[in-house]
C-alpha cells in the first residue's frame, strides 16, 4: 500500500502529525477490504474544494471531501502485482475543523474520518440508499476504532 499526502493550501495550519495519521487511516481502509493499492490525499482550502466540486460534480458549494477514482467499473484490468493507483482523496481542512467543532470531537478524528470515507468511495462504497450508507458508516467506524479514534 502506498499513500501520498500533500498540503495544497495555506489558510489553515496543518499539524505535521496529521500526515502519518492520514496515511494510517487510508491504509486501514484499504486493509479492511484486502486491497493493496496507491491513494493520494490532498489537503486543500474551502475555495479550492468548492472549485473542484463545481468543475467535476456541477455542485457550486464547499464540501468536506471529494474522491476521484482512477478506475471505475470493470473497464480497466488490474495491473500485475497489485491494484495500482486507485485514485485521489481531497479534503478541505477548514471544513474538517468546522465539522470537528460541530460534532464535538478532535480535528484529527474528523480528518481521519474523511480520509477513510473518501478511500471507501475509491473502493466502490456509496451512500445512495440507507443500507449502503449503513454499511459504509460501519466500515468507517471499524477503521477509526482500529486507529484508536472510535466513538
Amino acid at each position: 500500500m502506498k499513500v501520498r499526502v500533500s498540503n495544497r493550501q495555506r489558510q489553515e495550519r496543518v499539524d505535521p502529525a496529521w500526515i502519518p495519521l492520514l496515511t494510517r487511516a487510508v491504509q486501514g481502509a484499504l486493509a479492511a477490504d484486502g486491497v493493496d493499492g496507491e491513494v493520494g490525499v490532498t489537503l486543500v482550502s474551502d475555495q479550492r474544494i468548492r472549485l473542484l466540486n463545481r468543475r467535476y460534480r456541477g455542485v457550486d458549494r464547499v464540501t468536506d471531501v471529494l474522491s476521484f477514482a482512477q478506475r471505475e467499473g470493470d473497464e480497466l484490468a488490474d495491473p500485475p502485482g497489485g491494484e495500482g493507483l486507485l485514485g485521489d482523496v481531497v479534503i478541505s481542512v477548514a471544513t474538517a475543523r468546522h465539522q470537528a467543532r460541530m460534532f464535538g470531537h478532535a480535528v484529527e478524528r474528523e480528518l481521519a474520518f474523511l480520509a477513510v470515507h473518501g478511500t471507501l468511495h475509491l473502493l466502490g462504497y456509496d451512500h445512495g440508499d440507507s443500507a449502503a450508507e449503513k454499511a459504509m458508516m460501519e466500515r468507517t467506524e471499524d477503521v477509526l476504532k482500529s486507529l484508536g479514534l472510535g466513538r
